[in-house]
């Protein structure tokens, strides 16, 4: 049976849920694990300009909940990089680290829901068992995990946690979808895409070191931020069919998406902080200009800077 709507909801959720923009809103959320390079300025553009083309919004978040990776350095050359490209944004600029409140009452939720459960599988066992069995269903990144802690009986779960042995929290994404039904989202240029949370299996929501996934903080800072058309890379158009899940499932209001080309090096990889991509820092150090550098993106237009977004 479809999701009802729930009296217990969070109440920030509830006023989300019921707002109705009458205008564009847009967002650039990188996460501060290194500097900007010319694929996230590709990304940034397209946002800012999608909001400022419909006098719209414009609005920058930092995605630094992995405090184990992310650096206040990075942080505050992200600012700097987008303010030389010619970005305006609203102040102020959401932290995600500041704001964990909204992630922890996202997953008390859910676990309302009954549709969390505790695994206490390390990566190197979840590897070996789908060795062993020779095969395992996959998804877009890969085998799925294969459900060893889904069916644990309560007073096992209870024992290993009172033990003190790390776990992650996952979504029971058969469970979920059960609850929600058939869903959809809006893909410009396409109309109404199905979507198929299933192909992403069990995903993990939230760990002892980093307390919300990716994907539950980013569904739920987008619904708290208005956020009405998500502009981002092609590589995230799969989370997608989650991300319309757990919006569902929250009681959320639902955005829009593009999911625009990723540029590529020469090899036809795509760029990447991992794999040294030029950065915008290195391209205003070698005399690129705003100008340049907008162009090198796929924007040649000069952003008009007379008034702010």
């Amino acid at each position: 049976m479809p999701l009802a709507p729930q009296m217990g909801m969070v109440v920030a959720f509830r006023l989300v849920r019921s707002l109705a923009p009458a205008m564009v809103v847009t967002r650039f959320a990188p996460s501060p694990t290194g500097y900007l390079h010319l694929g996230h300025a590709a990304s940034a553009l397209c946002g800012w300009e999608a909001a400022r083309s419909a006098a719209g919004r414009f609005i920058l978040r930092i995605e630094d909940i992995d405090t184990t990776r992310c650096r206040p350095e990075f942080t505050a050359a992200i600012l700097e990089d987008l303010a030389w490209l010619g970005l305006l944004w609203e102040e102020p600029v959401r932290l995600q680290s500041q704001h964990m409140s909204d992630y922890s009452a996202a997953l008390h939720r859910l676990e309302q829901l009954g549709v969390l459960y505790p695994c206490f599988c390390t990566r190197k066992e979840i590897a070996a068992e789908i060795a062993n069995a020779g095969h395992a269903p996959h998804g877009p990144d890969g085998p799925l995990y294969p459900g060893t802690c889904r069916n644990l009986r309560a007073g096992e779960r209870a024992s290993r946690m009172g033990s003190g042995l790390p776990y992650a929290l996952r979504l029971d994404v058969a469970k979920a979808a059960g609850l929600t039904g058939s869903l959809t989202w809006t893909e410009e240029g396409q109309g109404r895409i199905p979507a198929d949370p299933l192909k992403l299996g069990d995903v993990v929501l939230a760990r002892k070191e980093v307390p919300a996934s990716y994907h539950l903080a980013v569904t739920v800072d987008d619904a708290l931020q208005g956020i009405t058309l998500v502009i981002r890379g092609e590589d995230l158009f799969h989370a997608t069919h989650l991300h319309r899940l757990l919006q569902t499932l929250l009681g959320l209001a639902e955005p829009a998406y593009k999911h625009h080309i990723l540029l590529t090096n020469g090899a036809g990889r795509r760029l990447a902080k991992r794999d040294g991509a030029v950065t915008l820092r290195a391209l205003r150090e070698a005399g690129r200009t705003p100008a340049e550098v907008r162009a090198m993106a796929g924007l040649p237009d000069k952003p008009a800077m007379a008034q702010p977004i």
